[in-house]
């Protein structure tokens, strides 16, 4: 069976190859803010802000799926280019088992003690009740979330990456039309949104176990065996993506709370929707981060240094010119993404419109940023993967929100992302020339 990762790219054939994992991960921002859309206009911002407060919990749970399938892939990929076919599988296999049971393990702490954790999340008597009806819902059915968003990249590392992007169009779809059911026709409020999101969870997660108990593809399951090695390179391959979860649900808490603490609801609602187009915009650097790392994996663990080189010039010459693509774009849609979500002449229309146009501005460092710990992961370094992602989504972030508000005001708090991103971008760039003389992919 031939393998797709051996293939010698060029500009063309590599943008064919990740652009069905880049859609699928657009797909995903986007029907996840279909939720908010509906929330939004169907329960109200109210209900928006208390699933912004939830959103530290799934951050978390997505963090386990992420890192296991960012990681994981890391290790298939680089079996697959030693020829270790069968090992490939093994490890495969046993990834899949551990990202289920400790999701579940997670998902049943997280339902348990939902009220207490929403507490602690900032919730007040007024938004208490929505985060616990929503938040239950989705922690009941988050282990099979952390399966699909497993198979999100490790479908990529089989050589289908077209079929992960048919299934999650399928789950978006099925989220769009069972939140128009559940809270439009059946007027089931934030509940519905969450059913709406976990019922395409179960499509999503539980298709590609299907698909994988028979050898359609390169990888699919075998009998497993304990391989502690295994799970601890993926755990520490894929750091640098639990780094980032976990810094954006400790991030997205303290914008909670800031502006709660400064504009109120109205002001927790404007960054939840701030925060959803960051999401929309930087998925495409996501998903194309995430496509080509099974590439880097593959040609890291074959040894082929004139490859490397060239993915390298191709993955660096996208990166820059969708970074100016991508900032311009998200300028233009600033005015109508915002009024999707909230009419305009509203408190919280002229809060986040005012607060996007310095936001956005973190765009133009995002796509090096993102690129450059996914490489660093798919090199099997997660040491650096994880500084990248650690200085990025939480230390800079962090000293922003906590400093930057007592000199500018509201404005320190939408500066904190664009500041963060731009000095990462100085470090990644520096790491990357760095890592040159073990990697050799410079000139």
């Amino acid at each position: 069976m031939q393998n797709e990762l051996a293939k010698d790219f060029n500009l063309s054939s590599l943008l064919r190859f990740t652009l069905p994992t880049i859609t699928m991960l657009i797909f995903v921002a986007t029907y996840t803010i279909v939720d908010g859309i509906f929330v939004s206009r169907y329960v109200g911002t109210t209900a928006l802000s208390a699933a912004n407060i939830v959103f530290p919990l799934i951050n978390i749970m997505m963090g386990i799926g992420i890192m296991l399938g960012a990681g994981g892939s890391a290790v298939i990929g680089r079996t697959l280019g030693e020829g270790r076919i069968d090992d490939a599988r093994r490890s495969f296999t046993l990834i899949i088992i551990f990202a289920a049971a400790l999701g579940l393990v997670f998902s049943a702490f997280c339902f348990i003690f939902i009220t207490p954790l929403c507490r602690l999340l900032g919730a007040d008597a007024v938004l208490l009740p929505y985060c616990v009806d929503y938040g239950k819902i989705l922690m009941s059915l988050y282990f099979v979330a952390v399966i699909q968003v497993l198979f999100q990249t490790l479908f990529v590392t089989a050589g289908k990456p077209h079929l992960g992007l048919w299934l999650n169009a399928i789950s978006g779809i099925a989220n769009i039309f069972f939140d128009y059911l559940f809270i439009v026709v059946m007027d089931w409020g934030i509940a519905g949104a969450a059913w709406g999101t976990a019922s395409s969870f179960l499509i999503g997660g539980l298709f590609p176990l299907w698909y994988f108990a028979k050898p359609r593809a390169i990888l699919f399951f075998v009998k497993p065996r304990w391989d502690g090695k295994v799970i601890l390179n993926s755990i520490l391959n894929g750091s640098s993506e639990m780094v980032t979860s976990g810094a954006m649900a400790v991030t997205t808490f303290l914008f909670n709370l800031t502006m709660m603490k400064t504009l109120g609801q109205n002001g927790v609602a404007a960054v939840t929707i701030i925060l959803y187009a960051q999401f929309l915009f930087s998925s495409a650097y996501m998903g194309f981060a995430s496509g080509v790392a099974p590439i880097f994996s593959f040609i890291y663990g074959n040894r082929n240094a004139q490859r490397m080189k060239k993915m390298f010039q191709l993955c660096l010459r996208i990166i820059l010119v969708s970074s100016v693509a991508i900032s311009i774009f998200s300028f233009y849609m600033a005015t109508p993404t915002i009024a999707i979500f909230t009419p305009k002449n509203t408190a919280t229309y002229e809060i986040a419109l005012h607060g996007y146009h310095i936001f956005a501005w973190g765009f133009l460092f995002a796509g090096i940023n993102i690129f450059t710990s996914s490489l660093f992961t798919a090199l099997s370094n997660g040491k650096l993967s994880a500084i990248i992602s650690f200085l990025r989504t939480f230390f800079f972030v962090t000293l922003c929100i906590l400093f930057l508000p007592h000199v500018f005001g509201i404005n320190g708090v939408w500066l904190a992302i664009p500041i963060a991103e731009g000095l990462t971008a100085i470090l990644a760039v520096s790491l990357l020339y760095s890592g040159n003389k073990l990697y050799h992919y410079l000139q």
